[in-house]
Protein backbone atom coordinates (compact mmCIF):
# COMPACT_ATOMS: atom_id res chain seq x y z
CA UNK A 1 0.00 0.00 0.00
CA UNK A 2 2.51 2.56 0.72
CA UNK A 3 3.90 1.26 -2.58
CA UNK A 4 0.64 2.28 -4.16
CA UNK A 5 0.81 5.85 -2.32
CA UNK A 6 4.55 6.80 -3.74
CA UNK A 7 3.06 5.89 -6.81
CA UNK A 8 0.41 8.03 -6.55
CA UNK A 9 2.41 10.89 -5.44
CA UNK A 10 4.92 11.03 -8.14
CA UNK A 11 2.00 10.56 -10.75
CA UNK A 12 0.74 14.14 -8.67
CA UNK A 13 3.92 15.50 -9.03
CA UNK A 14 4.19 14.71 -12.52
CA UNK A 15 1.06 16.00 -12.88
CA UNK A 16 1.58 19.24 -11.77
CA UNK A 17 4.87 19.72 -13.54
CA UNK A 18 2.76 19.00 -16.50
CA UNK A 19 0.37 21.75 -15.31
CA UNK A 20 2.06 24.72 -14.96
CA UNK A 21 4.44 23.64 -18.30
CA UNK A 22 0.66 24.10 -20.12
CA UNK A 23 -0.11 26.76 -17.78
CA UNK A 24 3.78 28.55 -18.86
CA UNK A 25 3.21 27.33 -22.66
CA UNK A 26 -0.19 28.69 -22.80
CA UNK A 27 0.92 32.56 -21.55
CA UNK A 28 3.70 32.29 -23.94
CA UNK A 29 1.23 31.27 -27.08
CA UNK A 30 -0.28 34.60 -27.34
CA UNK A 31 2.40 36.65 -27.01
CA UNK A 32 4.33 34.43 -29.88
CA UNK A 33 1.06 34.75 -31.71
CA UNK A 34 0.99 38.92 -31.04
CA UNK A 35 4.40 39.14 -32.15
CA UNK A 36 3.93 36.99 -35.25
CA UNK A 37 1.00 38.71 -35.88
CA UNK A 38 2.34 41.93 -35.64
CA UNK A 39 4.99 40.68 -38.40
CA UNK A 40 2.70 40.01 -40.84
CA UNK A 41 0.88 42.54 -40.08
CA UNK A 42 4.18 45.22 -40.94
CA UNK A 43 4.97 42.69 -44.03
CA UNK A 44 1.68 42.95 -45.63
CA UNK A 45 1.14 47.17 -44.92
CA UNK A 46 5.24 47.11 -46.25
CA UNK A 47 4.33 45.05 -49.29
CA UNK A 48 0.78 47.05 -50.11
CA UNK A 49 2.43 50.31 -49.89
CA UNK A 50 5.34 49.00 -51.79
CA UNK A 51 3.11 47.60 -54.52
CA UNK A 52 0.77 50.61 -54.32
CA UNK A 53 4.27 53.23 -54.84
CA UNK A 54 5.29 51.31 -58.06
CA UNK A 55 1.83 50.47 -59.69
CA UNK A 56 0.63 54.27 -59.16
CA UNK A 57 4.09 55.56 -59.38
CA UNK A 58 5.06 58.94 -57.59
CA UNK A 59 3.91 61.88 -59.67
CA UNK A 60 5.75 64.78 -58.01
CA UNK A 61 5.39 68.26 -59.55
CA UNK A 62 7.63 67.63 -62.93
CA UNK A 63 9.40 71.14 -64.40
CA UNK A 64 8.33 73.32 -66.76
CA UNK A 65 11.28 71.80 -69.14
CA UNK A 66 10.18 68.63 -68.94
CA UNK A 67 6.92 68.94 -70.01
CA UNK A 68 7.70 70.83 -72.81
CA UNK A 69 10.59 68.45 -74.29
CA UNK A 70 7.93 65.99 -73.15
CA UNK A 71 5.40 67.57 -75.47
CA UNK A 72 8.13 68.00 -77.82
CA UNK A 73 9.13 64.37 -78.31
CA UNK A 74 7.63 63.20 -81.95
CA UNK A 75 9.40 60.60 -83.56
CA UNK A 76 9.03 56.74 -82.28
CA UNK A 77 7.21 58.19 -78.96
CA UNK A 78 4.35 56.27 -77.74
CA UNK A 79 1.26 58.29 -76.90
CA UNK A 80 -0.16 57.12 -73.43
CA UNK A 81 -3.38 58.70 -74.21
CA UNK A 82 -4.36 56.74 -76.75
CA UNK A 83 -1.48 54.16 -77.76
CA UNK A 84 -0.65 55.26 -80.49
CA UNK A 85 2.89 54.48 -81.76
CA UNK A 86 4.01 57.68 -84.18
CA UNK A 87 7.35 57.43 -86.63
CA UNK A 88 9.25 59.56 -88.96
CA UNK A 89 9.04 57.58 -92.70
CA UNK A 90 11.05 58.24 -95.52
CA UNK A 91 10.49 61.11 -97.81
CA UNK A 92 9.47 63.43 -94.62
CA UNK A 93 6.28 61.40 -93.85
CA UNK A 94 5.07 60.64 -90.76
CA UNK A 95 3.91 56.83 -89.78
CA UNK A 96 0.63 56.69 -87.14
CA UNK A 97 -0.56 53.22 -85.82
CA UNK A 98 -3.24 53.79 -84.14
CA UNK A 99 -4.26 51.16 -81.19
CA UNK A 100 -5.53 47.46 -82.75
CA UNK A 101 -9.05 47.56 -83.44
CA UNK A 102 -11.84 44.86 -83.20
CA UNK A 103 -14.95 44.44 -83.89
CA UNK A 104 -17.42 42.01 -84.24
CA UNK A 105 -18.73 40.91 -87.47
CA UNK A 106 -22.26 40.70 -88.99
CA UNK A 107 -23.13 36.92 -90.01
CA UNK A 108 -25.38 35.04 -92.29
CA UNK A 109 -25.94 32.34 -89.50
CA UNK A 110 -25.52 34.63 -86.21
CA UNK A 111 -22.25 32.74 -85.15
CA UNK A 112 -19.96 35.32 -83.35
CA UNK A 113 -16.74 36.48 -85.71
CA UNK A 114 -14.39 38.57 -84.84
CA UNK A 115 -12.22 41.13 -87.07
CA UNK A 116 -8.73 42.41 -85.79
CA UNK A 117 -7.35 45.14 -87.39
CA UNK A 118 -3.30 46.53 -86.95
CA UNK A 119 -3.38 49.84 -89.10
CA UNK A 120 -0.82 52.47 -89.77
CA UNK A 121 -1.89 56.15 -91.76
CA UNK A 122 0.87 57.58 -93.77
CA UNK A 123 0.38 61.01 -92.87
CA UNK A 124 2.16 64.64 -94.38
CA UNK A 125 2.96 66.16 -91.22
CA UNK A 126 2.98 65.81 -87.51
CA UNK A 127 0.27 68.09 -87.30
CA UNK A 128 -1.90 65.81 -88.89
CA UNK A 129 -0.89 62.77 -86.34
CA UNK A 130 -1.56 65.52 -83.46
CA UNK A 131 -5.52 65.90 -84.99
CA UNK A 132 -5.96 62.40 -85.32
CA UNK A 133 -5.51 61.96 -81.56
CA UNK A 134 -7.57 64.70 -80.81
CA UNK A 135 -10.11 62.75 -82.85
CA UNK A 136 -9.68 59.29 -82.30
CA UNK A 137 -12.84 58.83 -80.07
CA UNK A 138 -14.77 59.80 -83.45
CA UNK A 139 -12.24 57.40 -85.83
CA UNK A 140 -13.22 54.64 -83.06
CA UNK A 141 -16.75 54.64 -83.42
CA UNK A 142 -16.66 55.02 -86.92
CA UNK A 143 -14.74 51.86 -87.01
CA UNK A 144 -16.58 50.04 -85.08
CA UNK A 145 -20.06 51.29 -86.97
CA UNK A 146 -18.47 51.06 -90.28
CA UNK A 147 -17.23 47.32 -89.30
CA UNK A 148 -19.40 45.58 -87.38
CA UNK A 149 -21.70 45.91 -90.78
CA UNK A 150 -18.97 44.21 -92.61
CA UNK A 151 -19.02 40.05 -93.87
CA UNK A 152 -15.73 37.83 -94.05
CA UNK A 153 -16.87 37.49 -97.50
CA UNK A 154 -17.03 41.36 -98.08
CA UNK A 155 -13.04 41.19 -96.76
CA UNK A 156 -12.26 37.62 -99.10
CA UNK A 157 -9.06 38.29 -101.34
CA UNK A 158 -7.18 41.47 -103.01
CA UNK A 159 -10.25 43.09 -103.96
CA UNK A 160 -11.90 43.21 -100.30
CA UNK A 161 -8.89 44.65 -98.80
CA UNK A 162 -8.09 47.34 -101.33
CA UNK A 163 -11.83 48.02 -100.82
CA UNK A 164 -11.65 48.12 -97.02
CA UNK A 165 -8.39 49.89 -97.32
CA UNK A 166 -10.46 53.21 -99.71
CA UNK A 167 -13.52 53.01 -97.47
CA UNK A 168 -11.23 53.45 -94.16
CA UNK A 169 -9.46 56.18 -96.05
CA UNK A 170 -12.56 57.95 -97.61
CA UNK A 171 -13.94 57.92 -93.44
CA UNK A 172 -10.81 59.18 -91.75
CA UNK A 173 -10.33 62.12 -93.97
CA UNK A 174 -14.07 63.06 -93.37
CA UNK A 175 -13.76 63.14 -89.75
CA UNK A 176 -9.80 64.27 -89.25
CA UNK A 177 -10.96 67.27 -92.16
CA UNK A 178 -9.28 70.18 -93.13
CA UNK A 179 -6.10 67.82 -92.75
CA UNK A 180 -5.61 64.37 -94.70
CA UNK A 181 -4.46 61.31 -94.56
CA UNK A 182 -1.89 60.24 -97.40
CA UNK A 183 -2.87 56.57 -97.45
CA UNK A 184 -4.61 53.54 -95.15
CA UNK A 185 -1.86 50.25 -94.50
CA UNK A 186 -3.09 46.99 -93.41
CA UNK A 187 -0.65 45.90 -91.54
CA UNK A 188 -2.58 42.95 -90.59
CA UNK A 189 -5.84 41.49 -90.46
CA UNK A 190 -7.37 38.65 -89.00
CA UNK A 191 -10.47 37.40 -89.41
CA UNK A 192 -11.58 34.83 -86.49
Amino acid sequence: MAKDVAENEVEDEVDGEAAEGEEGGKKKLPLRLILIGAAAGVLVLGGGGTAAFLLFGHHGAAPAHAAKAKKDKKDGDKDDKSGAQIADGPDGVVFYTPPDIVANMDTADGKPTFLKLKLTFELPDHDTADTIDEDMPRLQDMFQTFLRELRPEDLSGSEGSYQLRMELLRRVNLIIAPAKVNTVLIEEMLIN
